[in-house]
């Protein structure tokens, strides 16, 4: 996956984040825990070398680890990046401890690779004790009508001042503020001793977890009940041993899990708290827009953890995960649309809906080794069907060499199916016995991906026989692919369809334009300006020797 999208997001992650297999025995899991040391340090070593491509130019990375495998990361991440320093956190995981003989082990550690001489590790926002305000926004930007989202009431108890609600926020402006009838409580609403409504600094849930974290509270003023936070206090750097009851894998990792789904359903051990992912997140970026790539996604803790920080900061981080554990469709894809939708659940049942708006996920499956494996036809010509049957040796030298790369290319991708490439079809493993399924293949999704194309629209009309993409390539160079079902749109169609697809627009025209199976289309055109005639070219490529490129390319 990595290969797949390492052109698009060439020098674009903010920051990489990821919990490898610890290769121990304490748990099975699909990358074969007790792998011997040079087997992970291979399993390591590949996808170090192209995950380094992808970090922007002052980007660092985060991977957790334990004892087992410590020694040989730091040797893989100093031969991997060059140029960068490795820096070791301690992170107590586990006050308890895990009993080993002499010690009880309670940490594992996170090793950070850090561009040299570049203070790029976020500062820690320090919570003050003594600087407290009210909660409800003053100033700029702090009007109801700002932040629909941030106007909500808060009930408080007249007689203990506990917060003891937290309503949705009121669908529209237009929404007056409900009377509220129960006289042992008072609904408090950000409006201001002018009557101006204003809004809250913080989102409804962060008022919810800070209030009963005792960082959000009701206070007697004058007769008046207001709400106040603590206000952070100055920007501190981090530690290098992080400890606290938040990091606890146990509370915050498998509990939470546990209540995002019905126990019985959850097949996956150890996962990382929530807090602790948080924490490593916003040390490598403290950007709203900030982009993280985990490639050992696992349980999806990563994209929970930016989910949650989208949500207290109406933040728009994108996350990038990638796993091919049996667990992706039945734990790591619901626990992240399950933490878009509310953070409160038990036993896999919604407490409340509270959902982080203008949030999508986008997951896509690709071919597995298996899958390889399954669609490999063997193509043996006449001249050397008979061959090597009386020479043994010399045919096991023929089958590994020669016959496997070449006897097979066609199977692998064949060429002659993107005539109708809406009906591409290779069968895919669908359960670990190794049954198989037929099933359609997205080409226009994979070669957007093989070129790097950042994607502005889509067309699709199936019927027809076309999907038309519009996107920028990673030069900048503006591009329109075309594909077609070519027995719908032959040479005399797509000639006919050729200002439709904008082919030969006069304005915004495309620097490169793919287009699949043969065609005559002309490589100029002349338009008319106020000087006269214009001659202007088309730089159109055949999309199939470029997808065979790009999909078979040897690595330098």
């Amino acid at each position: 996956m990595l290969n797949l999208i390492k052109i698009k997001y060439n020098n674009k992650v903010d920051g990489i984040y990821i919990d490898p297999p610890y290769n121990t025995n304490a748990s099975e899991i699909l990358y074969k825990n007790g792998y011997k040391d040079s087997s992970w340090c291979s399993l390591m070593s590949s996808r170090l070398e192209i995950s380094k491509s992808l970090l922007k130019e002052n980007a660092a990375t985060c991977t957790t680890i334990d004892e087992y495998e410590v020694a040989n990361l730091e040797l893989l991440l100093k031969e991997t990046f060059t140029g960068y320093q490795i820096r070791p956190v301690v992170i107590e995981y586990n006050h308890r401890g895990r009993v080993k003989s002499n010690f009880a082990i309670t940490h594992e550690y996170a090793l950070w690779t850090l561009p040299e001489n570049k203070d790029v590790i976020s500062r820690q926002v320090e919570i003050s004790e003594e600087i407290r305000r009210n909660l409800r926004r003053t100033g700029s930007g702090s009007t109801r009508a700002e932040s629909e989202s941030q106007f909500y009431g808060i009930e408080v108890d007249n007689n203990t001042l506990e917060i003891v609600n937290v309503t949705e926020a009121l669908p529209s402006l237009d929404s007056a503020i409900p009377t509220h009838l129960n006289k042992d409580t008072t609904m408090v609403w950000p409006v201001d001793d002018q009557g101006v409504e204003r809004r809250w600094y913080y989102g409804r849930d962060r008022v919810i977890r800070e209030a009963k974290e005792g960082t959000v509270w009701a206070k007697r003023i004058k007769g008046e009940i207001q709400i106040h936070y603590r206000q952070a206090g100055k920007p501190k750097m981090r530690k290098s041993v992080w400890i606290g009851p938040k990091l606890d894998a146990s509370t915050y990792g498998s509990e939470l899990l546990n209540s995002l789904f019905n126990v019985t359903q959850i097949n996956f051990s150890f996962p990382k708290s929530i807090y602790a992912v948080k924490e490593c997140l916003e040390s490598l970026s403290n950007s709203k827009y900030a982009h993280f790539l985990d490639y050992f996604a696992g349980s999806g803790t990563t994209g929970h953890a930016v989910v949650d920080m989208n949500r207290d900061d109406n933040g728009f981080r994108k996350f990038s995960l990638v796993e091919q554990g049996e667990y992706f469709y039945s734990v790591t894809l619901p626990r992240v649309k399950k933490a878009i939708f509310t953070t409160d659940w038990k036993y896999g049942k919604a407490l409340s809906c509270n959902p982080v708006e203008q949030t999508l996920i986008k997951y896509i499956k690709i071919e597995s080794f298996e899958d390889t494996l399954n669609n490999i036809a063997l193509k043996r010509t006449e001249t050397t069907k008979d061959l090597f049957d009386d020479l043994k040796e010399i045919r096991e030298d023929y089958v590994l060499n020669y016959m496997l790369e070449t006897e097979s290319k066609g199977s692998l991708l064949n060429t002659d199916n993107f005539k109708k490439p809406f009906n591409y079809e290779m069968d895919v493993t669908t359960d670990s016995a190794g049954a198989t399924e037929r099933k359609n293949i997205d080409l226009v999704e994979t070669f957007n991906y093989l070129i790097g194309l950042h994607v502005k629209s889509i067309e699709s009309n199936i019927e027809r026989g076309y999907v038309r993409v519009e996107g920028t390539l990673p030069t900048g160079e503006r591009t329109l692919i075309l594909w077609r079902d070519c027995d719908k749109i032959g040479y005399e169609e797509l000639n006919k369809y050729a200002n439709r697809f904008d082919l030969y627009a006069k304005e915004n025209t495309f620097d490169v334009i793919y287009i699949n199976g043969d065609h005559n289309l002309p490589t100029a055109f002349t338009v008319d300006e106020e000087d006269g005639e214009i001659v202007r070219s088309l730089k159109i490529r055949q999309i199939e020797p470029e997808f065979l490129n790009l999909m078979f390319a040897e690595e330098v």
